[in-house]
């Protein structure tokens, strides 16, 4: 791993987000394992080489095209990948995006998800401009709905038995949050979290479907 800058914009205090490097497919293959258990939608296994050719690719690719992108979460402490955080859909016209988050199950519980969701809400709203954040939350994963409320995002609204995973139907909750919303919210961010959410929004591969 390389050194760890810590007057970068992008590391706090706990995480670091950083491009992701081919070297660490194997980080990647465990988040897909902890995200099945978590209720997930269920996807075919994936093998190790497509696990190595999709962090190859996302290495050339690097920050796509500034308001879509994929970063690993690396721990300050230990310079250890715990999960990844990224923007997955983007409307700069109408100012908002939606975003996804995933930690590792070893890696949970101590604040490294909402470190993550507010670096990159801070250069979302600060650097791109960006006027809204969007989220979706399965309606049975409370720590990642409770995490979003204390970044300042309400709800609003609920699709009805939207995602079928594990054999039944499942409420899908839409929420959002407002630039001026979530600075008035950091302050409440910038304590130890009393509990860090395993994914929200997309899974770390490309496709973004909800996640619990």
């Amino acid at each position: 791993m390389t050194s760890i800058d810590t007057s970068s914009f992008w590391t706090g205090e706990r995480v670091r987000l950083r491009g992701i490097e081919p070297d660490v497919w194997t980080a990647f293959m465990r988040f897909a394992v902890d995200e099945e258990g978590l209720g997930d939608l269920i996807q075919p296994p994936r093998s190790a080489e497509e696990h190595r050719n999709w962090t190859r690719e996302r290495a050339v690719a690097g920050a796509g095209d500034g308001d879509r992108f994929q970063l690993a979460v690396e721990a300050v402490d230990g310079g250890e990948i715990v999960g990844a955080v990224g923007s997955h859909h983007a409307d700069a016209r109408a100012g908002w995006f939606e975003y996804g988050v995933t930690i590792g199950a070893a890696h949970r519980h101590r604040g490294y998800a909402s470190e993550a969701v507010a670096l990159l809400l801070r250069y979302m709203f600060n650097e791109r401009r960006f006027h809204k954040c969007q989220a979706r939350i399965l309606a049975h994963n409370e720590p990642s709905l409770a995490l979003h409320r204390r970044l300042g995002f309400v709800e609003e609204g609920r699709l009805r038995d939207h995602v079928f995973s594990a054999g039944r139907h499942h409420d899908l909750v839409l929420m959002g949050v407002l630039a001026d919303e979530f600075a008035e919210a950091q302050p409440a961010t910038s304590g130890p979290a009393t509990s860090d959410p395993a994914t929200s929004g997309a899974a770390p591969f490309d496709a973004a479907s909800p996640v619990g």
